[in-house]
């Protein structure tokens, strides 16, 4: 099996897997450097621009591929092989583009404008909802950042966390509590009017430019506010069931098979004098090779499978198939650790080193336990589900 083409279905995808492998080659050879110093890959994210793999989930109307969500998610994990930092930060454009498209969120004038501006000009966007005292808003909480009703729309004071890709964003989407009522407002600001404090300084994906960023009364024109909620707020768009953050856990199977492929041409030429073969041979070693390939053929199998139902399945069931986003997204990640642990095991001590790989992997896909949604959400939603359906058949 062709780790690399098994989940490609049509010509069309392996033209365009293609590009994205060339970029990840190129990104594998800046991976290190960024690392070591916690620095943006901006000359990573112009190849994306120059390449059109930014526009590749845009709607064909404005110009773009209109790329299905399984079809992202071969890219991403192809990006991921060379450098995971790259691979998550572009993920949440491409990822929220796909969203966009799907869920018809925006107002069609607001989302003409930042389609045509992705296509045209490279424009990233990202969804900033994070903060230092309210956490992750899946945690529910009102933001602490307000905006204020003013003529014409919204003045807006606050600080994210968490804020991925920040370096390069042309569009932010933020949340923010409205000043004088119980709504959550979701804003969509341009970068260029907020100022990035650099504060990303971590063990692992040190190079997405998730630094904070803060708004020093930004003014929002009022058709900038693209969505509320709380209470009393009835949301009229679709809702996706979560399945564009499917990027995630890509991302994540990404690094574990550039981390089994190394451990696996390492194991396969790596001979001491002690043996009269290759590693590869040795019964520990081999079985430890067959549990990564295991592992990442049952995650991988999972993920793409259920990327190609929501793909073939009507926006109404969307919502009904969150319950298996999040087990996808938590299964996935803890594989992908594990493959990584299991590669370092093979190589031994020499996957300590820092002129190897394999470390920086190993700090990297830990970050994949931090991303939403969190394992405990995703153990209470199926045990929720499992229940209902117990219920269900002794009534």
């Amino acid at each position: 099996m062709n780790s690399q083409t098994w989940f490609v279905q049509t010509a069309d995808e392996e033209r365009r897997l293609k590009i994205t492998r060339e970029l990840s080659s190129e990104f594998a050879k800046h991976a290190r450097r960024h690392d070591e110093e916690a620095s943006f890959p901006h000359e990573n994210i112009a190849l994306l621009r120059d390449s059109g793999y930014v526009r590749w989930t845009v709607k064909k109307e404005y110009g773009g591929e209109e790329i299905s969500l399984s079809e992202m998610l071969l890219h991403q994990e192809q990006i991921a092989r060379g450098d995971g930092s790259t691979a998550l930060a572009i993920g949440w454009h491409m990822g929220m583009m796909l969203n966009l498209r799907l869920t018809e969120a925006y107002p069609q004038a607001v989302f003409a404008e930042i389609s045509e501006s992705v296509v045209k000009d490279g424009a990233l966007i990202n969804s900033c909802a994070t903060e230092p005292a309210t956490g992750s808003p899946s945690r529910g909480g009102r933001p602490e950042t307000t905006a204020t009703p003013v003529e014409g729309g919204f003045r807006v004071t606050g600080r994210k966390t968490f804020s991925t890709l920040s370096p390069a964003l042309d569009w932010i989407q933020i949340t923010a509590g409205i000043e004088g009522s119980e709504e959550v407002g979701e804003f969509l600001v341009r970068g260029r009017d907020v100022e990035i404090v650099e504060t990303w300084n971590t063990v692992g994906m040190r190079a997405t430019g998730s630094h904070d960023i803060v708004l020093n009364d930004v003014f929002v024109p009022e058709e900038f506010l693209v969505g509320t909620r709380g209470k009393g707020v009835k949301s009229d768009r679709r809702d996706d069931g979560g399945g564009w953050m499917l990027h995630i856990p890509a991302c994540y199977l990404g690094i574990a098979l550039a981390a089994r492929d190394f451990a696996v041409e390492y194991a396969a030429t790596y001979q001491p004098n002690s043996l009269p073969h290759p590693i590869a041979k040795v019964p520990h070693v081999a079985e430890k090779l067959g549990q990564m390939e295991l592992k990442l053929i049952t995650a991988r199998t999972y993920m793409y499978d259920l990327a190609r139902r929501f793909d073939s399945s009507s926006p109404c069931a969307w919502p009904s198939m969150r319950p298996y986003f999040g087990a996808a997204k938590t299964f996935v990640t803890n594989a992908a650790i594990e493959v990584v642990d299991l590669a370092m095991r093979v190589v031994g001590a020499r996957s300590l080193w820092k002129d190897l790989p394999l470390e920086r992997m190993y700090r990297d896909v830990r970050a994949g336990l931090h991303n939403p949604p969190m394992d405990d959400v995703t153990y209470q939603v199926l045990a929720v589900e499992a229940v209902k359906e117990i219920e269900a058949t002794m009534r």
